[in-house]
């Protein structure tokens, strides 16, 4: 009895957990409609560097959960480093599922989802607390890809607002890009392991080494042994094909790897603080 009673006592002199901190839904005025984004933004007034952090194409959210795991461990990280972070919903906002086994997607990397960004972007803009300087892009599978798109020369706003000031692409689909001679208009990271077998390392190297001499900094790094989301954590190596998950893409194997998940996290800081 004597016990238990220390026991209790002990607990209740330790501090509380701290809970996770809860996102915010904004709404953010498209041409045709309105995109729902998740915000985490630190405590005060700001200005603060802000990231757009783009899903890939198993969606943003559960059914319990407006950001699935993978993506809010990301917001919170890059929270804890003072960061504001805005997750736009790309296919919720359409009343859409997973895209990721959908033959002829209506939100498409290169139109819907660059459109996303402009209007994600404009929206900041727009708010006291942002530093408009320091505006920054990180993306995942799909939403790298429609990253990749956005940072283009030929993808610059058409005002004197500044542009984004890095963008970060894990394991985008760089074969159309790599054809079509890609550049970018602002320092871009490109993370991906060198065994990804659902997005292709080799097109991604080809299309980052075509464009030194033309473009702003763009740099590869390459895991060797690490496969297509090798930065989620707790996800034991498997293969995609067999799995009856709407939000797995149609192929190839996905799994953590620790040394390059660490390594991923060390080299995301040091291109946003550049």
């Amino acid at each position: 009895m004597c016990l238990r009673l220390t026991a209790l006592f002990l607990m209740l002199l330790m501090p509380a957990a701290h809970a996770s901190p809860a996102p915010q839904q904004v709404d953010i005025p498209l041409s045709s409609g309105v995109l729902h984004a998740q915000l985490y933004k630190p405590e005060g007034d700001g200005p603060f560097p802000t990231v757009i952090a783009l899903h890939g194409c198993g969606g943003l959210g559960g059914h319990a959960d407006p950001v699935q795991p993978r993506y809010r461990e990301w917001a919170e990280r890059l929270l804890r480093e003072g960061n504001a972070v805005l997750l736009p919903d790309s296919y919720g906002s359409r009343e859409l599922g997973p895209q990721c086994r959908v033959k002829e997607s209506h939100v498409k990397a290169r139109r819907e989802r660059v459109a996303d960004i402009a209007a994600s972007r404009a929206w900041l803009m727009k708010q006291t607390w942002v530093a408009r300087s320091r505006i920054s892009l990180i993306g995942w599978a799909n939403g790298a890809s429609a990253l990749l798109w956005a940072v283009r020369p030929q993808g610059v706003a058409r005002d004197a607002s500044p542009d984004f000031r890095a963008a970060i692409a894990f394991y985008p689909d760089c074969r159309i890009s790599a054809g079509l001679g890609w550049s970018t208009r602002v320092p871009t990271l490109v993370l991906i392991g060198g065994n990804d077998d659902v997005s292709s390392p080799p097109a991604c190297r080809q299309m980052v080494d075509g464009a030194h001499g033309r473009s702003a900094l763009a740099r590869i790094v390459v895991y060797p042994g690490a496969y297509h989301e090798f930065d989620r954590a707790n996800t034991p190596l498997h293969t995609a094909a067999g799995s009856s998950d709407a939000a797995a893409p149609e192929r190839g194997h996905l799994g953590t790897d620790t040394v390059a998940r660490a390594d991923a996290q060390k080299e995301v800081a040091e291109w946003l603080a550049r």
